[in-house]
């Protein structure tokens, strides 16, 4: 695996609802060798999950999530030992079990509002932690339209007071990674996550390292005119964001298409070799 700036983080979903890939990784063998592909496509991290959070998708409960994760981590980590793996969770528990073996990053879609515990979680074991943006608190988000006056003031303003409570409650400020979602995270109306990627230098000025998923999101649907993009053909339009975000210093770049994610950061850094 070659090392990149930005990191590639690729999207293993172990659910049978995900909007992207669900219930094609539900067995264990078969994300075992979907985990294989991602590492042998060249990502940095891999991005563990075991609840869906999208439009449609049902809250599971901790025994079913941990039955999920637990041993696809297990083979996961016995295979790629030195990989990289996050959790994508907001359940303290599922954050503490899969800490213990081994995993080395939480990704919060709550952003520590939905499990108060999780901040001590993060805070003991000194792992960084992804906090998100959602536009509902719960981190189950919807389709449901959001306007904004300035969607990069709301964003700011969130991410501001979601850090100052993770700080509060022991999170070293190096732990935390700030992720503002997009999609339906944002908005059903599309135009405010094409604003947030364009101004995505304003967020990178909180100080923190930055995330970004644009991969097969919802917005990305209507960016060819007079149809609407399947998740499939979302690719190109998500390879290219992502590309823009690289460019513009993102620090992690989280995708389902780890091949063609890899291919954009080459070429990005190509390009930076020439200044």
């Amino acid at each position: 695996m070659k090392s990149s700036f930005p990191l590639l983080l690729g999207v293993l979903n172990v659910t049978p609802d995900s909007f992207s890939d669900g219930g094609k990784f539900l067995k264990v063998e078969a994300a075992r060798l979907q985990a294989q592909r991602i590492v042998e496509a060249g990502a940095d991290w891999l991005d563990l999950g075991g609840e869906s959070t999208g439009p449609g998708s049902v809250e599971v409960s901790l025994e079913e999530e941990l039955q999920r994760v637990l041993p696809v981590l297990e083979v996961i980590r016995a295979d790629h030992p030195e990989l990289t793996v996050s959790i994508d969770t907001w359940k303290a528990e599922v954050a503490r079990r899969c800490l213990s073996m081994g995993a080395k990053v939480i990704n919060d879609v709550t952003a520590l509002r939905r499990d108060p515990a999780m901040a001590e979680v993060v805070a003991e074991a000194g792992v960084p932690v992804i906090l998100m943006h959602a536009k509902e608190a719960d981190g189950r988000t919807t389709r449901a339209v959001q306007h904004y006056d300035d969607v990069i003031s709301t964003v700011k303003a969130f991410f501001e007071e979601r850090v100052r409570w993770a700080t509060d409650h022991g999170i070293q400020e190096e732990q935390i990674i700030l992720d503002p979602g997009l999609g339906f995270f944002i908005s059903a109306e599309a135009r405010y996550s094409f604003e947030i990627v364009r101004r995505l230098p304003e967020l990178k000025a909180l100080g923190f390292r930055l995330l970004l998923g644009p991969s097969r999101k919802s917005f990305l649907a209507g960016v060819s005119p007079g149809r609407t993009l399947s998740t499939e053909e979302r690719l190109i339009p998500g390879v290219s964001l992502s590309a823009i975000a690289a460019w513009l210093g993102v620090d992690i770049l989280r995708t389902h298409d780890v091949q063609a994610g890899r291919l954009l950061l080459d070429t990005v850094q190509a390009l930076r070799s020439t200044s």
